[in-house]
C-alpha cells in the first residue's frame, strides 16, 4: 500500500514537473561575437535579437510562454564558439542564434546538429548549408545567392570587362572569393587580380597599390567591416577613381562611420538594410535607435527577423519542439502580412538557405541610399 502511494506520488510529481517545463520560459541562446574582430557584427546581431525578444515577450511571448534569452560571447574564436554551443545545449536550448562569423558557425554547428537543436546563423559562407545539416538556417543570403546579383550589376551597369578582388583570408572571404569568381566568369568578366588580406589588417596600402597596378575596370572589396573602412580610406588616399563595389558589409553603417567621406560612391548589394524603403524596416530602425542609442547595420536586422521567424514557425507547429521546428523550416514561406516582425516575405529551401527581396545601395553624402530593389532569386 505504501509502495503504491509512493508510486502515485512520484508519478504525480513527474507529471507536474513536465507540465511546469511546458509552461516555463522558452530558452534561447545567442552565440555572438561581443569581443574580438567580430564585435561590430556580433553586437548588432545580439541587439537585434534582444529587441525582438523584448517585443515578443511584451505581446505575450511564444504560445503564451516568455522567451528567456541568454547571449554568450564567442570572442570571435571558432573553438570558443564550439564550447559555448555545448554550454547552451547543456542548458536545454530550444534554438541557438549565431554565431555570425562563418568560421565560427562552421565549427560550432556540429554540436547543435548532434543535439538536434535548430541553429540560425548570420554567416554567409556557401559551405555552411552544403553539408546536409537539417538543423542549420540562415538569416542572410548565401554567397551563392548574392554574388550573381553583384556580377550582373558589374556587367550590366558598370560595363566592366575586368575586375580586381580584395578579399579577407578567412572562411568568409575564401567562400566569397570562390563564389564571386564563378559569378564573374558566368558574365564573361575576367579577374585581373586576387589580393589577399588578413582579418584585422590595419595597413591596406600594399593591397590598394596592387589593385591599381592591375588596372581593372572596377574593384570588388570583400572584407569585414573595420577592414572595409580601412580599404576605402586607402583607395581614396591613393586616388583610386574607378567603381568600388562590394557585398553587404561595404556600405554598412559601421563602415560609413569609420571611413567617413572615403565611403562616398561605394556600391554594394545588401540583403537587409535599415535604409530600405519599407514601413516595417523604417519602424525597426527607429525602435533600434531608441533602444540602443546607435543605428543598426544589417546584422541587427538579421537577429531581429531571425527571432520573429522562430516565433512564427513555433506557433505554426503549435509546440516548443526542436525536431518539429526544423522539419517545418524546410520549404517554409512566411509573409510579413501574417508575421509583421519578419519585415519582408521570406522563404527557406531544403538546405536552410533564405530567399527574399534584396537591395542595391550606394553611399551618397555619408549616407547609405537604396538605389534599387531586387526581386527574390526564386522569382526570376
Amino acid at each position: 500500500m505504501k509502495r503504491a502511494l509512493w508510486l502515485a506520488a512520484a508519478l504525480g510529481l513527474s507529471i507536474t514537473t513536465t507540465a511546469l517545463a511546458q509552461q516555463g520560459p522558452v530558452p534561447i541562446f545567442g552565440l555572438v561575437e561581443l569581443s574580438g574582430t567580430g564585435t561590430t557584427s556580433g553586437t548588432n546581431f545580439d541587439n537585434g535579437i534582444k529587441l525582438a525578444v523584448k517585443e515578443i515577450n511584451a505581446s505575450g511571448g511564444i504560445l503564451g510562454r516568455k522567451i528567456e534569452y541568454t547571449s554568450l560571447d564567442t570572442q570571435s574564436q571558432p573553438q570558443v564558439a564550439k564550447a559555448l554551443a555545448q554550454k547552451a545545449l547543456d542548458q536545454n536550448a530550444y534554438v541557438i542564434m549565431g554565431p555570425v562569423f562563418s568560421g565560427s558557425i562552421l565549427v560550432s554547428m556540429a554540436e547543435t546538429r548532434r543535439a538536434e537543436v535548430p541553429n540560425f546563423t548570420g554567416g554567409e559562407a556557401a559551405a555552411i548549408t552544403k553539408q546536409g545539416n537539417p538543423y542549420i538556417f540562415r538569416t542572410s543570403f548565401t554567397q551563392d545567392t548574392a554574388m550573381p546579383k553583384v556580377a550582373r550589376y558589374l556587367k550590366d551597369t558598370v560595363k566592366a570587362k575586368t575586375v580586381s578582388i580584395i578579399w579577407v583570408n578567412n572562411d568568409f572571404g575564401k567562400g566569397g572569393l570562390d563564389t564571386m569568381k564563378k559569378a564573374l566568369d558566368a558574365q564573361g568578366i575576367k579577374v585581373a587580380a586576387e589580393i589577399s588580406t588578413d582579418p584585422g589588417q590595419l595597413d591596406f596600402s600594399g593591397a590598394v597599390l596592387k589593385a591599381k597596378q592591375a588596372n581593372a575596370d572596377a574593384i570588388f572589396v570583400y572584407t569585414n567591416e573595420e577592414e572595409s573602412a580601412r580599404a576605402l580610406r586607402e583607395l581614396r588616399k591613393q586616388g583610386y577613381a574607378k567603381p568600388i563595389v562590394g557585398e553587404t558589409t561595404l556600405t554598412s553603417q559601421k563602415v560609413i562611420e569609420l571611413a567617413g567621406d572615403a565611403a562616398n560612391g561605394a556600391v554594394a548589394h545588401v540583403g537587409l538594410t535599415a535604409d530600405a524603403p519599407l514601413p516595417g524596416i523604417k519602424a525597426f530602425d527607429e525602435k533600434f535607435q531608441r533602444e540602443f542609442k546607435f543605428r543598426s547595420d544589417h546584422n541587427g536586422l538579421k537577429g531581429y527577423t531571425g527571432m520573429y521567424v522562430v516565433k512564427a514557425i513555433t506557433e505554426k507547429i503549435g509546440k516548443v519542439d526542436g525536431k518539429a521546428f526544423a522539419a517545418a523550416m524546410h520549404g517554409a514561406k512566411i509573409s510579413a502580412k501574417d508575421a509583421p516582425g519578419v519585415l519582408m516575405d521570406v522563404s527557406f529551401d531544403k538546405n536552410g538557405d533564405i530567399d527574399r527581396e534584396s537591395f542595391l545601395t550606394k553611399v551618397e553624402n555619408g549616407k547609405q541610399v537604396v538605389v534599387k530593389t531586387l526581386p527574390p532569386l526564386g522569382a526570376k
